[in-house]
């Protein structure tokens, strides 16, 4: 059994075939198939916080370098991020000690992001924590 391209393609095919596996008495078979299956849903779940982050400070950055357009939609995006984010840290909290990891790649990313929706290069040079997570954006 190939356990990680199975793994990537289906986090539900490989419980199935890790569960055959063990029908079978196929320990070792098995074993591989949940170690694979575990560093895919660990992957998984530090895409998700690695892609709200992203959204988040993209937003945060427009919000900050082009005042005239903040709308209720950029609000609205900001607050769901971090509704998103809370969800992910609160499902898998070992994931909070991946943001000191992820928070250069995806401010970088962010930045490029703002840039390409605003036309404006963002002269920023990084978001601290405090103005992503608890900083009040209003209207």
């Amino acid at each position: 059994m190939d356990w990680a391209k199975l793994s990537e393609t289906s986090h539900y095919q490989t419980a199935l075939a890790v569960k055959q596996s063990l029908d079978e008495q196929n320990i070792a078979d098995a074993t591989q198939g949940i170690e694979e299956l575990i560093e895919a849903l660990g992957r998984s779940d530090k895409r998700a916080l690695r892609s709200q982050l992203t959204r988040l400070m993209a937003h945060i950055l427009k919000w900050k370098i082009q005042p005239q357009q903040r709308s209720r939609s950029w609000l609205a995006t900001i607050t769901d991020a971090r509704i998103e984010i809370a969800d992910l840290l609160e499902d898998e909290l070992s994931l909070k000690n991946s943001i000191p990891e992820l928070w250069p790649k995806c401010f970088n990313a962010a930045k490029r992001l703002a840039r390409d929706e605003t036309g404006i290069e963002p002269a920023i040079s990084m978001l601290s924590e405090k103005q992503v997570f608890e900083e009040e954006y209003s209207l």
